[in-house]
């Protein structure tokens, strides 16, 4: 994995980074992270991209974000999938950040569960985007590379999730969803994936391709 992870770092800064890390800003903004998590879920990084820039201008913490209406917002983010559905949905995390967490979005992968719309991929996100601490973010894309290279054999993200706690060196687990996110929109796609121009093509099992 050592070998791999160079290759990776190599590889991926020729490309855009995903959404989420750019328009959180630097250093990252948990609460922009989170947000913008949101907003993602079934929607193309370039919409999301739009639609959080636009919502950020309009409010970009908590309290801000509560004086807004929900036309309000659902006109800032449109056409992100589901708008009217986030719209809401982002006013009650915001409800819930003012009551119950002093408008700090919580640093705990157990505590961010709690809130609507939040599973472990976005929770992961916010805790190693937002704070720079330890987690797996898994999504589509790393779960299916990962199944791909052969590292791991699981069903669901969320298995791939809990067997790279076991097996992945926890010094490559911060930036591992960002390097396989870029390397599986650009080179190892869901379908005909370009492995003669990959340089981990050696490293790879190429299950089920």
């Amino acid at each position: 994995m050592q070998r791999v992870m160079q290759i990776l770092r190599q590889l991926v800064p020729q490309w855009k980074v995903p959404v989420v890390g750019r328009v959180s800003g630097s250093p990252s903004d948990s609460f922009k992270v989170l947000i913008s998590c949101i907003l993602s879920l079934r929607t193309q990084d370039k919409t999301t991209n739009q639609a959080a820039r636009r919502l950020f201008r309009l409010a970009d913490n908590p309290q801000s974000m509560l004086r807004l209406t929900p036309h309000q917002i659902e006109k800032a983010i449109y056409p992100v999938g589901f708008y009217r559905n986030k719209a809401r949905t982002i006013l009650q995390i915001c409800e819930q950040l003012v009551q119950k967490y002093k408008c700090q979005v919580p640093d705990q992968v157990d505590e961010l569960l709690r809130f609507k719309g939040v599973g472990r991929k976005t929770a992961n996100l916010v805790i190693t985007l937002g704070y720079a601490k330890p987690g797996i973010c898994v999504d589509t894309h790393v779960h299916r590379i990962c199944n791909r290279w052969g590292y791991v054999k699981t069903s669901t993200p969320e298995k791939t999730e809990f067997v790279l706690r076991r097996k992945l060196p926890p010094q490559y687990w911060i930036e591992f969803n960002h390097l396989l996110v870029t390397l599986g929109q650009n080179l190892c796609r869901p379908i005909s994936p370009k492995c003669n121009l990959c340089p981990l093509e050696k490293f790879c099992g190429k299950v089920g391709v």
